[in-house]
């Protein structure tokens, strides 16, 4: 199937369930609903990001310690946690039923690295310097309290532990490249690696 059509029938697809999401919600925009999670998991979503990809960006290490926070239904989260089998992903999310739906699909998977923890969205409960990783994707333009989140990211993270920040097409919360690193950088932050285009990127951070 060409690369084009698959993603405007994409785009068409994700159209319809952000307009049935807009009924509940200001704009369209804010929490992804759990109840559509099972839109999240459609393989059209490679077009945009892919699972391979993403790690190559990461800069994985067997050993690393890796924070997702957002996961949803958990796209990304089993390939991470392979990568990295003598560490441990961490799944952070303030949405129970998207940590249920997660654990599940990793369970199933019989992937034991990973811990799922339920955040109220002001603090993490989680040691400082922790992680080598952190990773968010889709997930810092519905943040609302973006400053203290990334006042916790700081503090969890290892020095010189990368931050990275994925954005992609047809999200209502988007962020452009300006706006976050403009954001991010004002929090011990500064911007190692862009990777992709306008639409659809990745931005690294080093913590400083």
């Amino acid at each position: 199937m060409d690369a084009k059509i698959s993603a405007a029938h994409f785009n068409r697809y994700m159209s319809k369930k952000t307009s049935t999401h807009c009924q509940n919600s200001i704009s369209g925009k804010g929490v992804f609903p759990p109840r559509y999670a099972f839109t999240l998991l459609i393989p059209f979503r490679n077009l945009f990001l892919s699972p391979k990809k993403l790690i190559h960006r990461l800069e994985l290490k067997e050993n690393f310690n890796v924070l997702e926070i957002g996961p949803g239904p958990g796209y990304f989260s089993p390939h991470i946690a392979r990568k990295i089998p003598n560490g441990k992903l961490v799944l952070l999310d303030i949405q129970e039923e998207m940590l249920n739906f997660a654990k599940k699909r990793l369970q199933k998977r019989k992937i034991n690295n990973v811990v799922y923890l339920l955040t109220s969205g002001s603090n993490f409960d989680i040691d400082s310097h922790f992680f080598d990783r952190v990773f968010m994707v889709t997930v810092i333009g519905e943040v609302e309290n973006k400053e203290k989140y990334l006042q916790e990211i700081h503090r969890v993270m290892k020095m010189n532990g990368i931050l990275s920040i994925s954005e992609l097409a047809g999200d209502p919360d988007k962020l452009d490249i300006n706006e976050l690193q403009s954001l991010v950088t004002k929090f011990g932050f500064k911007t190692k690696k862009i990777f992709g285009n306008k639409r659809n990127y990745t931005i690294n951070f080093n913590k400083i």
